[in-house]
């Protein structure tokens, strides 16, 4: 790391405080590493993304300017999310005050039991936008919800599995109450930080019940089994960002990588809204599972798998509701979730609904469906100073060309399409069942211990702060 390097990520406040970027970007790094390692494919998977990618900004002159506006160009190549499922309160507790180390916070609240799968979630991100941009590692997150565990004994059986583990090495716990009570971390802490906290995410490929107790979760739910059999939550998928995600899902095979049938979320569109996902299948993996003389009975395991994501513009929650609509009427007409055999039709119904869904920016903004960074441009230097402009000026101000916006990139998550994920890799009819189950988005809060942040509110917010920053230099 050059000196400069090295200067730009310490904490001006203190000359021995390395900054939350700086241990973000470094824990994403190390992890990113370590699941190459671990699923090979994932590896290939980002070689495929890169060069994609490399393909869309030499090709796309109006993509890489835009990207360049937003400030995500630089990010582009380091983006990347991932997911794990936790499974009683306290790791929930424990990870958020892990996250914030790494200056992520809990944003967004998910039920994905409407869904199919009982656990609800929240991801945890940086929420400064030069933030997200310096580091924009996410993590998906979700807890199980033992309420949903229909059969009272094997719920009992979970409880007290989850009781007896710690999926957080000492050190780092440590580690975490010392950037609390200090206020941050030095660099050596932080390395030692960031490889102690690696250990609560790493692949296990022992057990911790026996087969039985293992058959007995399976059927229940295969994310129940993931869930409560293992050491600890290993992380179950790194996603790259693409700029064409289509084009990716037609490679993969090329390069020796099983796509899942169909991508999850809306249709390719001249405009991206929100988030389009799709996946390579899961691995089958020899897992050992303890017997009476300890570990022995062999058996295998799904759960990890390589994902890919492009990100559009985050929708307002008229825009938001209009998706859901959209997305709702298609998948009535196909009887529930699209699967391999049905494919087709459902892609062709998809296009067809969403003819109904704006594909202009300009249709986008007029109709405040979707969220947009506002800019001065030059002409400004010629704007009256005999006004003091204001937000009801706004619409003027672009018409007239003094004003200019880009898409605010959708930074979070689709349940729908998160459970077809799942669905989709582990090989399983379990997203089809209803969990009669509600939302429960108080406890969720209670167990993190504290609020998420409001998903539209901060959207919003973030969008009159870009409107704030061009009033101040239009009337100074």
């Amino acid at each position: 790391m050059s000196s400069k390097n090295k200067a730009d990520h310490l904490n001006n406040d203190s000359n021995s405080f390395v900054s939350s970027e700086y241990i973000r970007n470094r824990f994403a790094t190390i992890m990113s590493d370590m699941y190459k390692d671990e699923v090979p494919l994932y590896g290939e998977l980002l070689n495929l993304v890169h060069d994609i990618n490399k393909d869309v900004l030499e090709q796309a002159e109006d993509i890489k300017q835009q990207l360049a506006n937003t400030g995500e160009i630089t990010r582009l190549n380091m983006e990347r999310h991932g997911a794990i499922r936790l499974g009683k309160p306290y790791e929930l507790f424990t990870m958020r005050r892990l996250f914030k180390v790494m200056g992520m916070f809990p944003v967004g609240y998910y039920d994905l039991a409407t869904a199919g799968v009982p656990v609800h979630s929240t991801a945890f991100r940086a929420i400064e936008n030069t933030a997200l941009n310096q580091a924009p590692f996410r993590v998906f997150t979700s807890l199980l919800r033992l309420d949903l565990i229909d059969d009272k004994h094997l719920r009992e059986n979970v409880e007290s599995i989850l009781e007896n583990r710690q999926i957080f090495t000492e050190k780092a716990l440590e580690l975490i109450d010392k950037s609390e009570n200090e206020g941050g971390l030095n660099e050596t802490d932080a390395e030692t930080f960031v490889q102690e906290a690696l250990e609560t995410f790493r692949w296990h490929d022992t057990a911790t019940v026996d087969y039985d107790m293992y058959e007995a979760l399976l059927g229940q739910h295969r994310l129940i089994a993931d869930v409560v059999a293992f050491k600890g939550p290993h992380i179950n998928h790194l996603t790259p960002r693409t700029l064409d995600i289509d084009k990716v899902q037609s490679s993969m095979e090329a390069r020796n990588i099983p796509p899942k049938d169909n991508i999850e979320g809306p249709p390719p569109r001249k405009c991206p809204i929100l988030l389009r996902q799709t996946s390579f299948k899961a691995l089958t993996e020899k897992v050992s599972f303890k017997n009476d003389a300890g570990n022995g009975k062999m058996g295998e395991h799904k759960a990890r798998f390589g994902e890919i994501e492009q990100r559009g513009v985050a929708l307002t929650q008229k825009g938001q509701e209009l998706y859901n609509e959209l997305l709702g009427k298609t998948r009535q007409a196909i009887g529930g979730s699209p699967n391999a055999e049905n494919a087709s039709e459902y892609n062709q119904l998809l296009l067809e609904n969403f003819k109904a869904f704006p594909d202009t920016y300009d249709e986008l903004h007029a109709e405040e469906l979707a969220y947009f960074h506002y800019f001065t441009t030059d002409k400004v230097k010629s704007i009256s100073k005999d006004t003091t402009y204001s937000h009801e000026n706004i619409q003027q101000l672009l018409k007239d060309g003094y004003l200019t916006i880009e898409p605010m990139v959708y930074e979070d998550f689709l349940p729908v399409s998160a459970a077809g994920i799942f669905a989709s890799n582990l090989g399983t009819d379990d997203a089809k069942r209803e969990y009669e189950g509600t939302s429960n988005q108080s406890l969720f809060e209670k167990d993190l211990g504290e609020p998420v942040y409001d998903l539209m509110k901060w959207y919003s917010d973030k969008q009159n702060e870009t409107i704030e920053k061009c009033l101040a230099e239009i009337n100074a």
